[in-house]
């Protein structure tokens, strides 16, 4: 048996499968302010609903939104030291020069631009300093800095520098939490630099979410390994997220859309996540949320590692209903309130909620109570939330087919059986707990994502067989099945802008989760 659990804004979901993937049970708690506790409610109303043996669990898998709250809030962010290998080049612009003023005050970034570097070729840019990076560890201790992010120019072409400086800092500090950027980012250096400085900064609070959900496993009689959802619909297990929180990111949209596919059975569709809050649309390509194209915007930082393609609006069952000029519904919310303020609860608030209920779209609350509601105001304000959907599933288009929709969270009840301009609407069952189905159903990834330079000694076929057993090498050591890995993506992007034969190769091998490993077996992450 394995748990699948998703904290949203407004709902921690659960859900119980068996071996062969059917689902037992579900549950639905409130969010709580201590999202932890709000996950041990959940656990705890579950394992009581299905009466389950706690022996009986192989797996727990959660979608968290821990680290993603602490980045918006800048709250709990480890002061974090900065070293990029670059010198004497890319000095006009220091790391962190377009951060919030504010976010970059709650790190105190100690910043260390040092030599070292290559170019895309692989040709240094000049040699790495080891006394200059001794001077940095000392900086670094000076300041009781014990995170600290290492970036490099074409890190993704030869990673030496970064892996080098690494192993210099640690041997001054073996206590040390290295991020290295070609692990983390992709190709452009100010991009991938901002993401690996936010992962750095949410080390020291990655420790405490871990221990805090295995503690919360424990306080529940569950001793099953934990997994953690990454935003590209595959897991991870607690120690490689002690060392990649930032993969956590957008892992709630991403859970939504892996089950929607799993409930729906279509692997390429539009998916609808409708929550109390917002709606999140995004699509699945092969089974998997297809991924952003572009740089990612997170919380006033420009980041460029692996993100889905998602648009959100804000729309959802406790969006606030407003008739003039016109009618329109959301983005302000009652979110977790919703219970107490919908009129159909017996509040005062008119809702989306209200509206759906007095549609007819939705039996939940007292529909008595919204009977007095204008119809056509009814009207109206269940078709403009309909025609907003259907146009946002339309600008995700990349071609002229129209794309079949699975709408699932629990705001799924907004909207009709029909969508204008799609060919078909699916609300499957357990759609209300889809996002915590796409946790439990989550397979284990590895991919690889760098540039290469062809040539008559190492042709394209060479390289991309070299990637694709890198892929299933990195799937395999984080716990997939080896039989079950199979390549569900690669992607040759050639690069124009530089000089010579240089490509950019993309693969990702997914396979399902090996619970028969035994801890001797399992992967050792160095979580340093």
């Amino acid at each position: 048996m394995r748990i699948g659990i998703d904290v949203g804004g407004t709902h921690t979901d659960a859900v119980l499968l068996d071996h062969d993937m059917t689902i037992k049970a579900e549950v639905k708690t409130a969010t709580t302010a201590d999202v932890t506790q709000g996950i041990v409610n959940a656990l705890t109303t579950l394992l009581e609903h299905s009466a389950l043996d706690r022996g009986q669990v192989a797996a727990v898998m959660i979608g968290t939104t821990h680290f993603t709250n602490a980045l918006v809030t800048r709250s709990r962010l480890a002061r974090t030291g900065v070293v990029r290998l670059a010198l004497p080049a890319t000095a006009a612009l220091p790391p962190t020069t377009a951060w919030p003023a504010e976010l970059a005050q709650a790190i105190r970034p100690r910043v260390h631009l040092c030599h070292g570097g290559h170019e895309f070729d692989g040709r240094p840019i000049s040699p790495l300093d080891p006394d200059e990076l001794k001077r940095v560890a000392e900086d670094l201790a000076a300041h009781d800095i014990t995170t600290v992010a290492i970036s490099s120019v074409f890190s993704p072409v030869t990673a030496e520098a970064e892996l080098t400086a690494a192993d210099i800092l640690r041997a001054e500090l073996p206590h040390l939490r290295v991020s290295l950027s070609h692990q983390i980012g992709r190709i452009r250096m100010l991009e991938r630099e901002n993401a690996t400085i936010v992962n750095a900064c949410l080390r020291d609070l990655a420790d405490e979410i871990v221990d805090g959900f295995t503690a919360a496993l424990l306080a529940v009689g569950v001793r099953a390994p934990l997994f953690l959802s990454q935003n590209d619909g595959t897991l991870m297990d607690a120690e490689y997220t002690r060392r990649y929180p930032v993969r956590t990111f957008a892992s709630g949209p991403t859970n939504s859309m892996r089950g929607a596919a799993f409930l729906a059975g279509l692997a390429d569709a539009a998916v609808v996540d409708i929550g109390g809050t917002t709606a999140d649309v995004g699509v699945l390509t092969g089974g998997y949320p297809r991924q952003a194209g572009t740089d990612v915007d997170i919380a006033g930082v420009r980041t460029n590692f692996r993100m889905p393609d998602v648009i959100s609006i804000g729309l959802g069952g406790g969006s606030l209903v407003s008739e003039r000029p016109t009618v329109q519904v959301g983005p302000d919310s009652v979110g977790y309130r919703l219970t107490e303020e919908a009129l159909v609860f017996g509040g005062r608030t008119l809702t989306a909620t209200d509206l759906a209920v007095a549609a007819g779209l939705a039996d939940i609350g007292d529909r008595s109570l919204v009977r007095h509601l204008d119809r056509d105001l009814v009207r109206r304000g269940t078709a403009w939330m309909a025609e907003r959907v259907a146009a946002l599933v339309d600008q995700m288009r990349l071609s002229a087919d129209p794309l079949p929709v699975v709408v699932v969270g629990g705001g799924s009840i907004l909207m009709p059986a029909e969508l204008p301009g799609v060919p078909m609407v699916r609300i499957p069952e357990h759609h209300g707990v889809a996002n915590a189905v796409g946790a439990a159903t989550g397979q284990i990834g590895g991919e690889v994502d760098r540039l290469f330079l062809t040539s008559a000694q190492l042709t394209r076929d060479d390289v991309l067989d070299q990637a694709r057993a890198e892929a299933v090498e990195l799937a395999v050591s984080a716990g997939a099945v080896p039989s079950s890995v199979e390549i569900a993506q690669v992607d040759e992007i050639h690069v124009n802008y530089l000089p010579g034969n240089a490509v950019r190769v993309i693969v990702r091998a997914v396979g399902d989760l090996d619970l028969a490993r035994t801890p001797e077996e399992a992967p050792t992450w160095v979580t340093n």
